[in-house]
């Protein structure tokens, strides 16, 4: 297993409401303890401009600079930018690890990317992450499918704007199991063949959402992508403060199973999860997908 982590992730937001470093610092020294013979790199690819105009305006980019906040949840914070730049680093690094290797792969950044629109930051995102990596992967890497598989309990919506704009529904697919009613309110209906959305009602019975994550993932197997890139959420946790989803730490060590179990290079990416069982919660899915990974 890699992990891509660079400490400085930390160094923004003490006072955020939810999305604070401890996220980070306390998930990264869990792992380090509990797994001392996985690898760990800080991402170290700079990210230029060029790279990030694949999802994003050029107004966003100067945005992110401005010392203005996009929302109560976004706002702005002194060097906000060069955290999402390394944030994208990660998620950039761990694709081609993917395809390079056919590994295990995780990318422990924030912030997280999948709310962020191409232009407007929102929902904790600037840059969003994982459709940046589907973008650069396709236009700079020569892919020819590329599927964004996303259980973050809330919809991503910034990932399914940028994707469904590139009109290619035969380059790339996304598929988002999320809480409807929910922020951000989105995600109640697929667009055409490539974009995909099951909305999971408040207090679902662990097993409905479990059903729905399994035919989303199947939808994308079926894609047959050449890169899946996991816009990884771990919120839908019972006891997430930001949501009402019923998950257990279980139902996270099943998914990675199911990651395991896939034939296509795979990357994942760290976007919510706000209980203080996140730790927990990613080592499960991690040590799942590790192991099964292992012994296949």
């Amino acid at each position: 297993m890699l992990i891509l982590h660079d400490p400085r992730c930390a160094e923004y937001g003490p006072d955020l409401q939810d999305e604070r470093p401890a996220r980070a610092t306390r998930t990264a020294a869990l792992l380090h303890e509990r797994h001392p013979d996985w690898t760990w790199r800080a991402p170290a690819l700079e990210v230029p401009d060029s790279t990030l105009l694949l999802a994003h305006t050029a107004s966003h980019l100067r945005r992110l600079d401005h010392p203005e906040d996009f929302d109560h949840e976004t706002p702005y914070l002194p060097g906000i930018g060069e955290h999402a730049r390394r944030s994208v680093s990660g998620a950039l690094e761990a694709t081609a690890h993917a395809l390079e290797h056919g590994t295990p792969v995780f990318s422990l950044m924030r912030p997280p990317g999948h709310h962020a629109t191409a232009m407007e930051a929102m929902g904790y995102c600037y840059l969003n992450t994982a459709a940046i990596a589907a973008l650069h992967a396709v236009r700079v890497g020569g892919l020819k499918r590329v599927a964004v598989w996303d259980f973050d309990a809330h919809h991503g919506n910034g990932t399914e704007f940028i994707l469904h704009a590139q009109a290619a529904h035969d380059t790339f697919f996304f598929a988002s199991v999320h809480q409807y009613p929910g922020y951000p309110g989105t995600g109640t209906q697929d667009h055409g063949p490539s974009i995909r959305n099951w909305p999971v009602a408040p207090r679902s019975p662990r097993a409905n959402h479990m059903q729905m994550l399994r035919a989303s993932l199947d939808a994308v197997l079926s894609f047959a992508p050449d890169l899946i890139v996991i816009s990884a959420g771990f919120d839908a946790f019972k006891g997430d403060p930001v949501a009402e989803l019923s998950l257990e730490v279980e139902d996270f060590a099943e998914l990675g199973r199911w990651v395991a179990a896939v034939r296509h290079p795979t990357a994942a990416i760290l976007e919510g999860g706000y209980s203080e069982q996140l730790p927990l919660l990613v080592d499960a899915f991690l040590s799942a997908w590790q192991n099964a990974a292992r012994s296949a």
